[in-house]
């Protein structure tokens, strides 16, 4: 009875045995995860630098006996595990770079880098990467097809995804790829949804032939604001601590996190000899809307008395965003309820704000998911708010994270599906 108790998921299916094994793998590895998670949350790097870590990956990844390939044009890593039975290339991708800043961290395993942290949890993504290795390593015999595990080197810059992609990953013709990033939810809770995680973000520059005064840049990024900011009633997409509330944030079908556009203040101001230059980010849901926002500026302006200075109006950076492919992240969803339960993903219906991740860069050229995967602990008040002051995570999302999507690889992976 025991046994059986024990091979069940949440909705009272019989977990097969395969899943059961990696369930088991990964409890005994329990411990190291947390010993690792440390190691890298001690010794961060920032984009372009991570020579260190790629080291660490490398010991790791080729004492697990997989194939490891280090010539990405950086410091990026790729972990190769084939069974040698017949199935799909299925890749899950883990970034690896740090931040430059010296936010409050209260932890007893803070960074030893002075003005580098691991404060988006690039550390989180990468023990639970090394977790799943580890675990399907060990439970080869019993999966099929090949999976590569890609450490990816400079993300926070937005180019890792386009090196690898450019020099290594077009070698490999992988069938899927996957990723995850840990936020703010619940520690082990997993959010997805198809089509775009997050707005699209663009950088907007206005150029103006003459200097301006702070009233000035305040009355135009009010006129901007008035004209271009939309969302529902009542509602502030800008503020992230709504994003969890049952109400009104994702998870919610009437979230408040879809359908809006704002820009972002305060704007930034400098000049350049006669020139006034002033530039913003801009948060869009709507691709379709993205083209007119450079002519509705022009024509907001050139109706004021800033008009006759407006100089050239222009996107000065405008990544791609995070799209999941319907298809797959319908798949991921059905595949990670029936191990773990009827309803065990949570399904988000907005797209957030402020944050992206050049993961993009993959789904353009591979069918890919972007999981949000969950990192705290609100009783105990630790706050997985990437980029934010006192940025923690409950450690017992690693064990979690190796768990379930060490399973969904292996489903992914069979050559039937």
């Amino acid at each position: 009875m025991l046994f059986q108790l024990s091979a069940m998921s949440q909705n009272n299916k019989i977990v097969p045995l395969v899943h059961q094994s990696i369930q088991a793998s990964a409890n005994q590895m329990a411990d190291q995860l947390v010993q690792i998670r440390r190691s890298f949350h001690q010794h961060p790097e920032l984009a372009g630098k991570e020579q260190q870590t790629q080291a660490f990956l490398q010991k790791h990844l080729v004492n697990l006996g997989l194939e490891v390939i280090t010539q990405t044009n950086g410091y990026g890593i790729i972990g190769v595990l084939k069974t040698g039975k017949k199935g799909k290339k299925i890749a899950w991708r883990a970034d690896m770079d740090a931040l430059p800043n010296d936010f409050p961290d209260p932890v007893d395993f803070k960074s030893t880098q002075a003005g580098v942290q691991h404060g988006c949890g690039h550390d989180i993504h990468m023990t639970i990467a090394l977790g799943m290795a580890q675990v399907l390593a060990k439970n080869k015999d019993q999966l099929s097809g090949s999976f590569y595990f890609i450490f990816q080197a400079e993300e926070e810059t937005f180019v890792g995804a386009k090196k690898l992609l450019d020099n290594q990953i077009a070698q490999l013709h992988l069938d899927e790829i996957y990723g995850l990033h840990v936020t703010a939810m619940t520690a082990g809770q997993i959010m997805v949804k198809p089509n775009e995680i997050f707005a699209y973000q663009k950088r907007v520059q206005l150029r103006f032939n003459k200097i301006l005064d702070k009233e000035a840049i305040q009355e135009i990024s009010q006129l901007l604001d008035a004209g271009l900011s939309r969302s529902m009633t009542n509602s502030k997409p800008w503020e992230m601590q709504q994003i969890l509330d049952p109400k009104i944030g994702l998870s919610n079908d009437k979230t408040i996190f879809q359908d809006y556009c704002f820009l972002n203040q305060p704007y930034s101001a400098y000049s350049e000899k006669e020139e006034q230059i002033l530039a913003t980010d801009l948060y869009e849901t709507n691709a379709q809307k993205i083209p007119l926002i450079i002519p509705q500026i022009k024509k907001i302006l050139a109706a004021s008395k800033y008009g006759s200075n407006l100089g050239a109006v222009s996107f000065i950076q405008e990544n791609s965003t995070v799209n999941n492919d319907p298809k797959l992240t319908g798949k991921a969803i059905q595949t990670l309820d029936q191990i773990y339960g009827k309803d065990f993903v949570v399904k988000a219906y907005g797209q957030v704000p402020f944050f992206n991740d050049d993961f993009a860069f993959y789904q353009q050229k591979i069918p890919g998911v972007y999981f949000l995967f969950g990192g705290s602990n609100f009783e105990k008040g630790w706050i997985a708010m990437n980029h934010a002051p006192n940025f923690m995570v409950d450690e017992s999302c690693l064990l979690s994270g190796v768990k379930y999507f060490s399973s969904l690889l292996v489903e992914r992976a069979k050559p039937t599906l």
